[in-house]
């Protein structure tokens, strides 16, 4: 099977490492691909939202399934396209993937379908939002309704940072035409969940969960980053929880999206709340998450390619899914001045040819690969992953690679999954440092 993966980052890099491991596998191309991925799949260097050479290039190159990972190929209608000229996609098509095209469609319709999330209210229209904000409650948060690289979303502590909000999205035009609707919504509180899914529509199949780092800087500190790192599974997220969260807010959100006509196939990403009053839905992605990807493909038992045939055929529930035990952390090598202004092209030091870490994965966001050199090319440049039986096992694992590779301005949170630490209860943490000890035994023949 000839594979076509859209996309460029770590998220990408993930799936393609993981498609690689199946026998259905013949070839991966990926548009466009950057350096690190070159060592797993060619590299076409075609835009993602490129969608006329895209879908030229999979018609020239007997594509036989194609993989849609980004928000926006997706949201401008990449996978209608490509089944228009016959070749089969996993990914929603555009009618279903405005649930993350539009945070006012998302809304509107958890509101109509009863599926819990904060209270908002809708504007279009800047001077009533800001008079809507004289006597709203604060903190709240206010959203701009289209896609924003990740970046659309102001939680404001203040009044005046929430009036800014606003005057950035709807008069500044800081997110383009997705500011010209907002949504300002009630400010919720408790722990934060990913919970990637698999969907076709019939059954939903939840992924490991895991915990997403949003903020720059240590003590999440700082403006939001598209993810700092991530920690799989979430120790918030017990198993009555999850059963909670599969009857008031995956089946009814598939079933609402059926009942609309806009059947949702591919990966559906809840991004919850844990509060008092129970989970409740902070925002719907359309796609696999990014860098969640990176620590929960790692422990999936099964064949990507056949999830992803089975989706698109409408019988995932006829496929055999499973989870490895254990833990995976994933902490990201940023660029100096990530998120606002940073440099390209400075030189990395510390991988091999095919730019890897013995005893890690290394996903490749943003890097080139020139004269057998290695260089960074984006804000986010690598997520450094690891699994291990124990968590504080994984986040070692994880910052002894991160400690190997070096480039200039560097920037990594030292802080990742401590807030997941401190959630395991004692008598798991007491489990973990047995089995510590007992992994370092074997490992190094001592009693």
């Amino acid at each position: 099977m000839n594979i076509l993966v859209v996309g460029g980052g770590g998220r990408e890099h993930a799936i393609i490492k993981s498609l690689k491991k199946s026998p259905r596998v013949t070839q991966i191309y990926a548009a466009p691909g950057n350096g690190g991925m070159a060592a797993d799949a060619i590299c076409t260097g075609i835009g993602a939202k490129d969608l006329d050479a895209i879908t030229a290039f999979a018609q020239d190159n007997a594509i036989d399934f194609a993989v849609v990972a980004p928000d926006d190929p997706l949201v401008l209608g990449a996978v209608d396209k490509l089944e228009a000229v016959g070749i089969p996609c996993f990914g929603p098509n555009k009618d279903a993937a405005i649930l993350e095209g539009s945070k006012v469609f998302s809304k509107d319709l958890m509101k109509k379908y009863h599926i819990p999330t904060a209270q908002y209210q809708v504007f279009d229209d800047m001077d009533r939002a800001l008079e809507y904000l004289k006597t709203a409650p604060i903190p709240t948060v206010v959203k701009a309704d289209g896609l924003a690289l990740g970046k659309g979303v102001t939680v404001a502590m203040t009044r005046q940072e929430a009036e800014d909000a606003v005057r950035a999205c709807m008069e500044d035009k800081v997110f383009g035409e997705s500011g010209s609707h907002i949504v300002i919504e009630e400010f919720l509180t408790g722990p934060e969940v990913s919970v990637l899914s698999f969907t076709d529509g019939k059954v939903v199949v939840p992924m490991v969960s895991s915990m997403d780092h949003k903020r720059i800087g240590d003590g999440d500190t700082g403006p939001n980053t598209g993810g700092m790192g991530t920690v799989a599974p979430n120790p918030y997220y017990t198993a009555e929880i999850a059963q909670v969260c599969m009857d008031t807010i995956f089946l009814p959100t598939m079933r609402a999206m059926n009942a609309e006509g806009r059947t949702f196939k591919g990966c559906l990403y809840f991004g919850l709340m844990l509060t008092e009053k129970g989970p409740k839905v902070i925002e719907y992605n359309c796609r696999f998450g990014d860098p969640e990807t990176q620590v929960v493909l790692p422990m999936l038992e099964g064949d990507l390619c056949e999830i992803f045939e089975a989706i698109y055929e409408h019988r995932l529930a006829d496929v055999k899914i499973g989870w490895k035990s254990g833990y995976c952390t994933c902490v990201v090598m940023a660029s100096g001045g990530y998120p606002v202004k940073y440099k390209k092209g400075i030189e990395m030091f510390g991988m091999d040819d095919k730019g890897q870490v013995d005893g890690a994965f290394i996903y490749h966001a943003g890097t080139k690969y020139e004269d057998g050199k290695f260089y960074t090319n984006g804000g986010r440049v690598l997520g450094v992953t690891c699994n291990a039986y124990t968590l504080q096992g994984a986040l070692d694992k994880s910052y002894e690679a991160v400690s190997k590779i070096k480039f200039e301005g560097e920037h990594f949170r030292k802080d990742i999954g401590q807030k997941a630490l401190k959630a395991l209860p004692k008598d798991s943490l007491d489990l973990e440092y047995k089995q510590d000890m007992e992994d370092y035994i074997e490992e190094n023949g001592v009693s």
